[in-house]
């Protein structure tokens, strides 16, 4: 079976005006050293409760993992390992960068870790409207970070993200011509998401022309040899993240440290349709959290939900239809039995009106679903009473 684990370091240069993860700024909170010890306390404490000891990924987010000290990344690992989990250099091993933040000795001691991925935050290489996001670094010290990385031939993957305030089509086209001059293996392109009223909203390009911004880049990449595997996700061939497969396509996960959410898939009497649990996001929560033995279960209670039948299903079919995959109809029947009809009852309408298709016993969705694909989602989200 597929499984992975997800590390959570929290530490930042700043907080970037869109980010809505649980991050802090680096001298705001305890020392990483600390930090990293309680870290190590609950995979001690928890590793037992892991559906298996056996990692298909491990991913360090956050966050910006790469700002702490190598030396407790190499912890985290040598722990990981000393537990009982087993990976080895077919384990996919990501770490998140941001620039200016790694430098050739830290690669090194990474790669001999055992760190073989890393996801770089580019964001844009327009300096005023990194300012604009609350970014520290410039687009200078993207480009020497990029230049690193290519320098010791790894793998890699880089964000990009568009529809800025006051960002035009033409400079979306520039960013991701300027990225594409260091042929990155895997890019991740996200349309800016903040509340209707955060002052990041205001002066944006109006939404026919965000979806020309998205059009252009899936052109651009395609032409460049990379695939949309995923509606934000591109990349060559054999280059896709094997962690974030683990989210889309129902496999599970352990999330480790503060906030970090977890998600084991199996069947069981007790949990036919998996279960959820996640850390709080109080660090000094988190911190008590971890000096505390638990028992059957791997956080308490309020933390920790068995899913029923409709949240399973709901989730089973929007995390799927966000892949070129696409929905696999056996696996749902499989998983979902005599309430199977009810997804074939949502499915007639949207493959009617040519927002999905099927492809062999796959369901995907088609070019127009994906521009849409929030209406999708919406109408295979299902209820607890309609369900038998």
């Amino acid at each position: 079976m597929s499984f992975g684990l997800y590390v959570h370091i929290p530490y930042c240069i700043q907080r970037c005006h869109y980010c809505d993860f649980t991050t802090f700024e680096q001298n705001k909170i305890l020392p990483p050293g600390e930090y990293v010890l309680a870290l190590l306390q609950e995979l001690q404490l928890r590793h037992h409760l892991a559906p298996t000891h056996q990692l298909s990924s491990i991913y360090f987010g956050g966050g910006t993992p790469s700002l702490i000290d190598a030396k407790y990344i190499v912890s985290i690992l040598n722990e990981i390992e000393k537990v009982g989990f087993s990976f080895n250099s077919q384990t996919e091993v990501t770490l998140e960068i941001n620039p200016a933040t790694v430098d050739p000795k830290k690669l090194e001691t990474y790669l001999l870790a055992g760190v073989n991925r890393f996801s770089v935050g580019t964001q844009t290489f327009n300096d005023a409207l990194l300012s604009a996001c609350g970014r520290e670094h410039s687009a200078k010290d993207t480009v020497n970070t990029l230049k690193v990385l290519n320098e010791f031939n790894v793998k890699y993957s880089a964000d990009l993200l568009f529809a800025l305030p006051k960002q035009s089509l033409s400079e979306v086209a520039l960013d991701v011509a300027t990225l594409l001059q260091f042929k990155p293996h895997h890019i991740s392109t996200y349309c800016l998401t903040v509340p209707s009223g955060h002052p990041m909203n205001r002066e944006r390009a109006p939404e026919e022309e965000q979806l020309e911004m998205f059009n252009l880049i899936e052109q651009e990449l395609s032409l460049y040899g990379m695939q949309r595997y995923e509606i934000s996700n591109f990349s060559l061939p054999k280059m896709s993240s094997q962690h974030n497969r683990l989210y889309w396509e129902d496999k599970s996960y352990w999330g480790l440290g503060v906030s970090a959410h977890s998600y084991y898939s199996g069947k069981t009497d007790a949990e036919p349709y998996g279960l959820r649990f996640w850390n709080s996001k109080n660090l000094n929560e988190y911190l008590e959290s971890t000096a505390l033995k638990p028992d059957s279960r791997p956080v308490p209670d309020p933390q920790l939900e068995v899913l029923s039948v409709h949240e399973s299903m709901t989730d089973f079919c929007h995390m799927h239809l966000r892949t070129l995959a696409g929905l696999p109809l056996n696996a749902a029947l499989n998983k979902f039995g005599s309430n199977m009809p009810f997804i074939n009852q949502r499915l007639a309408p949207l493959l009617d009106q040519g927002l999905v298709e099927k492809v062999e016993q796959n369901i995907r969705l088609t070019k127009k679903g994906v521009l849409i694909s929030n209406k999708v989602f919406e109408s295979l989200t299902f209820l607890k009473d309609e369900l038998s």
